[in-house]
């Protein structure tokens, strides 16, 4: 036996145990309760917990003016984490210097070096530094998070090589990876034998000790029946000084089956669940920030993508998605969710995002259903650890609404914000709350609850900060549609004042860029048709929150009563729409000079022609106002499932010459994209049949790409990730039917 003086105790578990108590508070909605656990201690953990505080503050309700303080915080974490990785190591050289030959010293904390944990601190607070940057959605936003992420790159894939050395293909997770976890990423890691002990002296590791590891001098054979796991309760990566020898040094070789059964403990150790809050959280943490690296990076525009190529970053997103559920829980050999640590919470929570924004943004799914099971199960797992946590109501409303149940995901919703209201707002976490109003807000739009909608925009810029114009804009929209146009006016008159206000950073919001483009498209038809400017609301005939629902792609996951309503509103508005195509929904042309799929519209000539005076002018009376209208209504035939309609209006809207809402063409050649797979899902296509649609598809996509790479296309940012997330669905879509 070998034996060690016992090392001076670390401080790692306790300062994470208290942490963690603040970030249960703050996922249960307890902001205040989650500071003051935070402020009661200056480790790291807990400089990173109020550093997260402020982030959420800042990302979830927006708020710009939160970012200098989230990001003063972030870095003192960081700063703390490295001093505290350099103390750690130095404790762990003084304890081997008195430790006997052939002892292992350790605090009890895991089986990796000592200080890697601090590693994971300083990478998380590089990479909320670089998320915060990004939520802008500008293309300048994007390549600063990258900048930000660049920081972190090395990090992540060195973490990830030492915690991973044979990849994740021992975890049982949902998702299955394209390619073997451990290419390219294991190849350089080798595990040095010479760190292995001869003697075993194990104690618990709640506590600080020595341990040691025996090691069996019976061969290990492939030929026989697989040896049971060795009886040991730490192991061979673990934190050791220098001194710490696992052969006598009298000994210059080792026999095959020490050899051999050196391997099968190593291996033993790799797979095994981690044991202990500190080996926990290295797993979660190394897991949760390798997979969040990746899944960032594959979701951002190609343009940017081809940019930051350069620095040699590669991405799979499969792989990201596998890390991020091993990080969640999802991590014993029986794949059972039993992980605690935060790294896991916060990895269940961009879990949720992705597979969110997935249903609500690419418009088309290979496997609906899977992706709903699994959205749920993720919920569900974590929810039932904060059951009144805002984050986890709003995704399950988000389940239901995207499962075609927006009524009961308003029940959710306002259940949540009724939950338990405090006397002192302080007391909850706003910018959660924020999100449950968001989410509410846009809900009730696309039921046609018009009124309840304005009043939860409305709501919103008393919440948070984020772009009061673009609430207002919305809001005004709704008024427009329930026929009450000076309530509108009202707020569309605030909205210039709002957007001549100085942002952080000086750019704009994308959003905001194209709001102030349709207001003064507004002033300049009213003027045209000879009516005051200061009351351009009357030539408004499009709801303005209709336009701008299409980028978030509200018109699709409605029931039918809701859309024909929506189309019969907008079939009304003259000129009449009619077409040669058979709809039930509009009326039919009947003439023999029409074309078979044609939609009636002016001609250019009487468009673009002065109104006389005393004849009425149309409501839609300039080529911008017919293809929004074509769009719309496109896209609400194919949620009727009237495809070939659907065709003819999306056609019509890609090929109709606007002059100011130039998005047009773009997102028209991508809901015809998804109306190819739509049609093919819903006529039961054969491989061959889902081959020639799929090629459409791509052609649509590379149409709507051409627009998307453009700078000047309003809120192209947005069309290039949805055009990036159906890419990826028509991938696995090609990979289910076996096809190239």
């Amino acid at each position: 036996m070998s034996s060690s003086l016992p090392p001076t105790p670390s401080p790692t578990a306790p300062a994470l145990a208290s942490a963690n108590a603040g970030f249960d508070h703050l996922f249960a909605n307890e902001l205040v309760e989650a500071r003051a656990a935070f402020e009661k201690d200056d480790s790291p953990f807990h400089l990173l917990g109020l550093g997260v505080c402020a982030f959420l503050e800042a990302a979830l309700g927006m708020e710009s003016g939160l970012m200098t303080e989230a990001a003063r915080l972030l870095a003192a974490s960081e700063a703390g984490a490295k001093k505290a990785k350099e103390s750690e190591a130095k404790r762990v050289r003084e304890a081997a210097k008195s430790a006997k030959p052939g002892a292992v010293v350790r605090d009890g904390g895991g089986r990796f070096a000592a200080g890697v944990e601090y590693e994971i601190l300083m990478a998380d607070a590089v990479v909320l530094l670089g998320l915060t940057q990004a939520l802008s959605e500008s293309y300048m936003g994007y390549l600063q998070c990258m900048y930000s992420l660049n920081a972190a790159h090395s990090k992540f894939t060195k973490l990830y090589k030492t915690v991973f050395p044979a990849g994740l293909d021992a975890y049982h997770t949902p998702v299955p990876s394209r390619t073997p976890s451990f290419t390219d990423l294991a190849a350089s890691t080798t595990t040095s034998l010479s760190t292995l002990s001869v003697s075993d002296s194990a104690t618990s590791s709640a506590s600080a000790s020595t341990t040691t590891l025996s090691l069996s001098s019976t061969p290990s054979s492939s030929s026989t029946a697989p040896t049971p796991p060795p009886t040991i309760t730490k192991s061979l990566f673990g934190r050791w000084g220098g001194s710490s020898l696992s052969v006598s040094s009298a000994s210059s070789s080792v026999s095959k089956a020490e050899l051999e059964e050196r391997e099968r403990i190593e291996k033993f150790e790799r797979e095994r669940p981690p044991q202990g809050s500190v080996e926990e959280m290295v797993v979660a943490g190394t897991a949760f920030g390798f997979g969040l690296f990746n899944l960032v990076f594959s979701l951002l525009p190609k343009r940017v993508q081809s940019l930051v190529g350069l620095l040699g970053f590669k991405h799979d997103r499969e792989l990201a998605l596998r890390a991020l559920a091993v990080s969640a829980g999802v991590n014993t050999l029986d794949g059972k969710a039993t992980g605690k640590d935060v790294h896991g919470v916060f990895a269940g929570l961009v879990l949720m995002t992705f597979h969110g924004v997935v249903l609500l943004l690419s418009g088309y799914q290979a496997d609906e259903a899977k992706t709903l099971r699994t959205y749920r199960a993720i919920v569900d797992s974590v929810a039932a650890r904060y059951p009144t946590g805002a984050l986890w109501i709003l995704n399950r409303a988000k389940i239901l609404r995207m499962s075609n149940d927006g009524p009961g995901a308003i029940a959710v919703l306002q259940a949540g914000l009724a939950v338990a209201p405090s006397p002192e707002p302080a007391q909850r976490f706003t910018q959660a709350d924020t999100l449950l109003v968001f989410e509410l807000a846009w809900t009730l739009l696309a039921q046609r609850r018009h009124q309840e909608a304005a009043d939860a925009f409305v709501r919103l810029t008393e919440l948070n900060s984020w772009s009061h114009a673009t609430y207002l804009f919305i809001a005004g929209g709704c008024y427009i549609s329930l026929g009450q146009r000076e309530k509108a006016q009202e707020f569309l008159d605030r909205v210039p004042e709002l957007l001549s206000k100085k942002r952080v950073g000086g750019k704009d919001l994308p959003t905001e860029v194209m709001i102030r483009k349709k207001l003064e498209f507004y002033r300049e038809k009213q003027k045209r048709r000879g009516g005051d400017p200061a009351k351009f609301v009357e030539a408004i005939s499009i709801s303005t929150a209709d336009e701008l629902a299409i980028f978030w792609n509200t018109h699709q996951r409605i029931t039918d009563d809701v859309a024909s309503a929506h189309v019969r509103e907008l079939a009304a508005l003259s000129p009449p729409l009619a077409m040669a195509v058979a709809s039930p929904y509009l009326p039919s042309v009947d003439a023999p000079h029409e074309a078979p799929n044609s939609v009636t519209f002016p001609t250019p000539e009487y468009l673009n022609h002065q109104t006389d005076p005393g004849q009425a002018a149309p409501a839609l009376d300039t080529p911008d106002e017919s293809a929004l209208r074509a769009l719309l209504v496109g896209i609400l035939h194919r949620t009727l499932r009237e495809y070939a309609a659907a065709r003819t209006l999306l056609e019509v809207a890609r090929d109709t010459p606007a002059k100011v809402s130039t998005w047009l063409p773009g997102v028209a050649s991508f809901e015809l994209a998804v109306l190819e797979l739509k049609e093919a899902d819903a006529d039961g296509a054969d491989t061959a049949a889902w081959a020639r649609r799929i090629g459409a598809a791509d052609k649509h996509l590379d149409a709507a790409q051409a627009f998307a790479g453009k700078g000047e296309i309003d809120l192209s940012s947005r069309l290039d990730s949805r055009i990036a997330l159906l890419r990826d669905e028509i991938g696995k879509k090609r990979v289910m039917l076996g096809m190239k």
